[in-house]
């Protein structure tokens, strides 16, 4: 408590403090909150994802407005619902003490007329999502012509999601005397280009540095092939059995298969992401606090507002497109001052990619074996028997026990504790008896080597037929039945198109392209001399012609396909493919992976008829 009144907060400030538990300064709190105390100024402030910002913009922000003014003169932007909801709940919890204290959250998917009349009422902080926060504006619902401080909270986030021209015109209707406070995990270009927009003469802290890692996160990677993706998946679990933890996928759509698989296969778990309704996404929220999901599959966005300090792993189902993001993700775990474990689900056409986050994050990855199945059986089996060792006898049981002795007489203490953990144990080693060896050979090959089991198609359709990269994946894997990562270094020209497999399915591939029409018109596909430049999966850079919509990043039409950005969730598909009806008839691959899928019943993995995972494993629901 001394260190924190060291800082200069006033009485009513530390009493909070003090009811909260908090006894030391994060180092971001002990670095901003005296010079924003200090005096009125611009702050760009660099610090991990868990690592006390709130406080440090919050306590000096509550500090410096008077709560006696009605006058609205602190505004705090975020990404996400949720993330906005936390950052509200946290400042009414620092100024439980502030007589007259009004913060009002602003976000999408509740009532905007509430929200109006909340800020009527009188509303010194507003915590906002930018895209309300810019409708009511424009209809005059808030005035911030008066605001003295603004804050912007996960900068490189609200960027990356496509927030610009939102900030821009929101800040246009403030005044430009205003204290402006960024605060950001990681500094790309963009968050440079809006500090030297916005700011004058700001004061720079990092703590540690910037786009670095947490130092309590351990990096590790698993390489399979795609399609054993979520087989692998559930030995990860598997081999954790107390696993807490959140699991990231690309899309929406992923993210939602995924849930509702591992609901299907008796794992407690649930998805989060911009298609659930904000009374689904608060279920959710609440359960997975409550560790009555063990398991949350989210979306990149999503998972922005959740601020729980014992999550043990991360998995990464599938790598962020953006090497910032995952910085993101790991920083959901090893919080709080403790350790957590980050790991990565790659394909060998991916696995090129761990050199480039760990240039990025200047941590190494660790290449780990997926546990075979007798090391699962053996985990499970040892992880039972030191939570019976540790415990503690309901001496309740005693009455009982002149009955329970007459009925095991006849076993010897060696056939009890056989019998006994035979229960748990005879259940995963009849699953796993059988199990393959889901470990791929090699590691970070070359270019070359990744090309030995490999093979580059042409195709003679492109950008003039109304693909790109995108759509033009979901409609090979669709027509050759492949998983979402068999199809990979797809590349659009104008006339033309390049696409990989690997080895194993060419004879299907020029099979199936043998006899082939699209609309009338004949497709043909053939085996390319050029052997592409890689890249991203489902988007390689090609040699050819940029401007046709290929190449690493897919061009204009990577943002088609994916909607407006500042409206939903960014990177996550809508669902389903925009070329039109050419993908009609073709059949849904199957939602199963891998192993069979067998119902488990038992400790941990328990029931899926809990509303809170229930409701998250049935139809999606579409944000408005």
């Amino acid at each position: 408590m001394t260190k924190f009144k060291s800082l200069g907060l006033n009485d009513t400030l530390l009493q909070a403090i003090t009811d909260m538990g908090f006894e030391t300064p994060s180092a971001i709190q002990e670095k901003a909150i005296p010079i924003l105390l200090e005096k009125d100024t611009d702050l760009v402030a660099l610090a991990q994802t868990g690592t006390g910002k709130t406080a440090a913009f919050g306590f000096p922000m509550l500090q410096k407005i008077d709560v006696a003014s009605r006058t609205t003169q602190g505004l705090i932007l975020s990404p996400t619902r949720e993330l906005c909801l936390q950052i509200t709940n946290e400042i009414k919890s620092y100024g439980k003490y502030e007589k007259g204290l009004n913060v009002v959250a602003v976000y999408g998917g509740a009532s905007i007329q509430d929200q109006a009349r909340q800020i009527q009422r009188g509303a010194q902080i507003i915590v906002a999502t930018p895209g309300r926060m810019k409708d009511m504006i424009s209809r005059r619902m808030i005035d911030i012509s008066k605001i003295e401080y603004c804050v912007l909270d996960e900068a490189d986030e609200m960027l990356n999601m496509g927030f610009y021209e939102d900030i821009t015109e929101i800040l246009s209707y403030s005044p430009d005397d205003k204290s402006t406070w960024l605060f950001s995990a990681t500094m790309p270009r963009e968050v440079a280009t809006i500090a030297k927009k916005f700011m004058h003469d700001p004061v720079e802290i990092t703590v540690g540095s910037a786009n670095v890692g947490s130092s309590q996160v351990s990096h590790e990677y698993y390489l399979v092939n795609a399609r054993d993706r979520y087989a692998t998946l559930k030995r990860l679990a598997d081999a954790q059995p107390d696993i807490f933890s959140v699991i990231f996928c690309r899309t929406k759509r992923d993210t939602q298969k995924v849930a509702e698989n591992l609901i299907e296969d008796g794992y407690n778990a649930a998805a989060i992401h911009g298609d659930l309704s904000q009374n689904q996404r608060d279920m959710v929220m609440n359960s997975f606090r409550k560790r009555q999901i063990q398991m949350l599959v989210a979306t990149d966005v999503a998972a922005r507002g959740i601020d729980v300090d014992d999550i043990t792993h991360v998995i990464n189902y599938q790598l962020p497109d953006e090497i910032e993001t995952y910085t993101h993700r790991s920083g959901r775990t090893g919080r709080a001052g403790k350790t957590g474990v980050s790991m990565v689900i790659v394909s060998k056409s991916e696995v090129r990619k761990i050199s480039s986050i760990e240039k990025k994050i200047q941590k190494k990855f660790e290449k780990k074996e997926i546990p075979s199945g007798d090391q699962i059986c053996e985990m499970q089996l040892f992880h039972l028997a030191n939570n019976i060792a540790k415990t503690e006898i309901n001496h309740e049981i005693d009455v009982h026990l002149p009955k329970l002795n007459d009925a095991l007489a006849d076993f010897s203490k060696e056939e009890l504790i056989k019998k006994f953990f035979s229960v748990e144990f005879t259940r995963f080693n009849n699953y796993y008896k059988k199990a393959k060896d889901l470990n791929v050979e090699g590691g970070r090959s070359s270019y070359e080597e990744d090309q030995k089991d490999s093979t580059r198609y042409f195709i003679n359709i492109g950008a003039k037929d109304d693909f790109d990269w995108m759509t033009l994946k979901d409609f090979l894997k669709e027509l050759l039945n492949l998983g979402k990562d068999d199809v990979y270094k797809v590349d659009v020209k104008d006339s033309f198109s390049f696409f990989n497999t690997d080895d194993t399915h060419q004879e299907m591939v020029l099979s199936v392209f043998s006899d082939f029409q699209l609309e009338g018109r004949r497709v043909s596909v053939e085996v390319s001399k050029d052997k592409g430049r890689g890249g991203r999966s489902g988007g390689g850079r090609g040699r050819g012609d940029r401007r046709s919509g290929g190449g690493d990043r897919g061009g204009r039409s990577r943002d088609r396909s994916r909607g407006d950005s500042r409206r939903g969730d960014r990177g996550e598909s809508r669902g389903g493919s925009s070329f039109g009806g050419s993908k009609d008839g073709f059949k849904k691959r199957s939602s199963s992976s891998g192993d069979d899928k067998p119902k488990f019943s038992g400790k941990r993995r328990g029931s899926s008829s809990k509303p809170e995972s229930k409701g998250t494993g049935g139809k999606r629901r579409r944000k408005v």
